[in-house]
């Protein structure tokens, strides 16, 4: 692919400093935005929950986790019913078995990567009517429910039966499935957390071969994908504006945190109809570890003169060879990618 810029994109988002914090890396910490724009809307407590568990998420707790929200649902008088996947992708087909009623509560059990898949499931069916989803983190990433303020177990006990609803904001994700090297065809995801390419792609599937070394192996992962040095070449087109060039990284969010609970995008909101992209250009070796020193005091990196920071309503990835793609914690897909962002596509609970 050879380096063309074939229409700028538009200057790029700036974010207020909060004077109050101390400098850290250079800048004051950003201030962040709402992580809800809009007001809750009237709920009703449900009268039955959907549990889908998966028993493999984090420490393989799922099952054990289950048990206390059964517990919860029975003491509340509230009917539950409980299914396990099996393996990756089982959540997917058997959110799409369910049978959902007006009022009914879908819950899951995992991390950001279980919730994308059950998302996922529902969202092929096509229903015009809006869904009411819970989270129970379990998970090795639980990016989502933090942003929501859910901090453990018992949290998310109480906001699935005393919390309230959010409209929450998605976005259809088509790609090929499979990394690249697999004969994938295309294939449709739903998003809710965020989608990743670039450097921050294959430190995932490195951190991936390091799992015994717990949350840890996020860091060391994108250690080993800067020294690697990989030239990278898209064409990004955001909205009606496309750039083709050499890029570190795009992270692209919908919620403000990411793994190892990253302030990855301080601008992004749940429920505003638009996603936010934070672009990284090609760098030096010195200057990706500034950045990424940055990004860990607090998301101070929208302020390094190599990121741009961009909302968007559609999106597309292209590249001359397939490149992987994170979606919500897992590495599942390769370019090409086409993104829309559906505005208030479900229901979440937050705590009261």
């Amino acid at each position: 692919m050879a380096k063309e810029i074939h229409e700028g994109l538009a200057e790029p988002l700036t974010f207020s400093t909060d004077e109050s914090t101390k400098r850290k890396k250079g800048a004051h910490k950003p201030v962040f935005a709402k992580v809800f724009v809009e007001a809750d809307v009237p709920y009703t407590q449900t009268n039955r929950i959907h549990l889908l568990v998966n028993p493999f998420a984090g420490k393989k707790k799922g099952r054990e986790v289950a048990k206390k929200v059964i517990e919860a649902a029975n003491k509340a008088g509230v009917e539950i019913t409980c299914s396990y996947s099996s393996h990756s992708g089982h959540l997917i087909t058997m959110a799409s078995a369910l049978v959902v009623d007006e009022n009914d509560l879908i819950a899951v059990v995992g991390g950001d990567g279980s919730f994308s898949e059950v998302l996922t499931g529902r969202m092929l069916l096509g229903k015009s009517e809006k869904e009411t989803f819970a989270i129970v983190p379990a998970g090795t990433g639980n990016s989502q429910a933090h942003d929501l303020g859910i901090g453990s177990v018992q949290e998310a006990i109480e906001t699935m039966l005393t919390g309230k609803k959010q409209a929450l904001d998605l976005a259809r994700v088509e790609l090929t499935e499979g990394l690249p090297g697999a004969t994938g065809d295309p294939c449709v995801r739903y998003s809710h957390n965020l989608l990743t390419w670039g450097l921050g792609v294959d430190s995932t599937i490195q951190a991936e071969k390091m799992r015994w070394m717990g949350p840890i192996r996020y860091d060391v992962g994108i250690l080993m994908a800067i020294l690697a040095a990989r030239r990278r070449t898209a064409t990004l087109r955001l909205d009606d504006r496309v750039i083709t060039d050499d890029f570190t990284l795009f992270l692209v969010q919908n919620s403000q945190t990411g793994g190892s609970m990253l302030p990855l995008a301080p601008g992004a909101s749940l429920d505003d109809g638009l996603m936010d992209i934070g672009i990284l250009k090609k760098m030096s070796r010195r200057s990706v570890l500034r950045a990424f020193g940055m990004l860990k005091k607090e998301g101070r990196h929208v302020f390094h003169p190599s990121v741009d920071y961009h909302r968007f309503s559609s999106l597309a990835i292209e590249t001359d060879v397939p490149t992987a793609i994170n979606i919500d914690g897992e590495n599942i897909g390769s370019t090409p990618l086409e993104m829309e962002v559906l505005k208030h596509a479900v229901f979440i609970m937050r705590p009261a």
